[in-house]
């Protein structure tokens, strides 16, 4: 059940990263996630409890994940939730562990996180504009966001990657400034795709803020972008180094450039679903298997089978493309 190799599928990719939603709840409503009421949530009771997460965790580390990220929803928003980071932080063979979160709770969190293990975070931030943060959040949260930014500053994690979703004729201001925001505050700022994972069907193709054209704005009104020749071919980012040093910035470019062929990410929902892609339209129950009589063998036996059946790709710049049942926040981002 050791074997790495087991969790590679038909096109020759090997599996070492592991996304695991916590909640599909949040505390605020981004336009492009979620509808602003009557959110439909899954029960609570239906929601995987950190036992079960740990214990699925455990088995996937035994065949060769070895970076885990904690999502949501807003994980946050999960009581506790430090419990569980101390849990997952003391799993023998987990290299990386992470957690991507919008902020709203991380001044208040960020130390009791720090303190189980947890060093790596990712922050949702879309624009350093308070009106235009409440224009898409629908929540007056900023500055609770960026003080929880200083609080992990101050206590040392490393690293900190602000995440921003790139919308056309909405963020194009926001890019400079985040951008300088970044070299200032030695953050590495992730520029996403508008994505069609929303939940009220607004994602248009001409909707999405295209990477090479925010390289482009950055590199003639704050500094030069290079490209990093060395990165990590399985990461979904592709990085640039600012010409005079002065730190880095991200790009994920899922709808201009997919990175499918080189994807080593598999994803448990918050009740317990098992998806191969964000995009999946189908997924495999584990939470009966977790809560029932299977054995370790059986569920190590299901995992191997998912990542054995992963497509080639999620085909959105295709005609075929069927945005998936779920939306993001039902997902896990």
């Amino acid at each position: 059940m050791g074997n790495p190799a087991q969790l590679r599928d038909t096109f020759g990719r090997l599996h070492d990263n592991l996304r695991v939603s916590v909640t599909d709840r949040c505390n605020i409503r981004c336009y492009y996630c979620m509808p602003e009421h009557e959110v439909q949530f899954v029960p609570r009771e239906e929601i995987l409890t950190f036992e079960e997460i740990e214990r699925f965790v455990r088995l996937a580390v035994s065949l060769g994940i070895r970076k885990v990220r904690v999502t949501g929803g807003e994980p946050l928003v999960r009581r506790n939730l430090h419990l569980l980071i101390r849990k997952l932080a003391a799993i023998p063979g987990l290299t990386d562990l992470a957690l991507t979160t919008n902020g709203v709770l991380l001044r208040e969190q960020a130390e009791p996180l720090y303190e189980a293990g947890l060093r790596r975070i990712n922050i949702h931030l879309d624009t350093l504009d308070r009106n235009r943060f409440l224009r898409i959040t629908r929540r007056d949260d900023f500055d609770r966001v960026l003080e929880g930014i200083e609080t992990c500053r101050r206590l040392g994690y490393d690293p900190i990657k602000l995440n921003a979703v790139a919308v056309k004729d909405l963020t194009e201001p926001d890019v400079v400034p985040l951008a300088r925001f970044g070299r200032e505050k030695n953050i590495e700022i992730r520029f996403i795709e508008f994505m069609p994972l929303d939940a009220q069907g607004l994602w248009l193709r001409d909707k999405v803020l295209l990477a090479d054209d925010i390289v482009q704005t950055i590199s003639s009104e704050v500094c030069p972008l290079i490209e990093i020749p060395d990165r990590d071919p399985r990461a979904p980012a592709t990085e640039y180094r600012y010409a005079d040093g002065g730190g880095t910035v991200g790009f994920i470019a899922s709808i201009s450039k997919p990175f499918c062929l080189n994807c080593n990410r598999i994803r448990l929902t918050a009740d317990g679903k098992l998806r191969y892609c964000l995009f999946a339209i189908e997924e495999t129950d584990v939470k009966g298997l977790l809560r029932g009589a299977a054995t370790e063998e059986e569920i190590a036996r299901i995992i191997a089978e998912v990542v054995a059946a992963k497509w080639e790709g999620h085909e959105v710049n295709t005609a075929r493309f069927v945005a998936p049942p779920r939306p993001m926040y039902a997902i896990g981002g």
